[in-house]
């Protein structure tokens, strides 16, 4: 064998290996962009649940179904959705989710959940 037919054997190779190494390095973008969305995702549902619960344990002492209905307010505002909204005493327990870019077929959802209400002061001297 010849070097010339080696040379011909292994003519184009380098452009189906670069072809084949885009195509990873494609693949590894899409997985770290669909983690990063996630992520986000994730955060937004945490804030807007925490924003949530907040709002709602401010008017807690109007009624449950106040509370409920600013809680509902400030996660919408927040573009995350309610699910749960709950009194537990003066407690105000807020279950909230937000969808992840890419659509409800491929990104799923991240929950957030929530509890806000007064602050107790046991063994605190003054």
């Amino acid at each position: 064998m010849s070097a010339r037919n080696a040379r011909e054997r292994d003519r184009g190779t380098a452009t189906v290996f670069a072809c084949v190494g885009v195509v990873v390095l494609l693949l590894v973008t899409g997985v770290g962009v669909h983690l990063g969305s996630a992520v986000l995702a994730r955060q937004r549902a945490e804030t807007g649940a925490d924003l949530a619960a907040l709002a709602g344990a401010a008017v807690l002492l109007r009624g449950v179904a106040a509370a409920c209905v600013a809680a509902a307010q400030v996660a919408r505002a927040n573009q995350v959705e309610l699910h749960s909204c709950a009194a537990d005493g003066l407690d105000l327990l807020v279950e909230v989710s937000a969808e992840v870019a890419g659509g409800t077929g491929v990104g799923g959802s991240a929950i957030g959940r929530a509890r806000a209400g007064p602050v107790q002061r046991a063994g605190v001297s003054g």
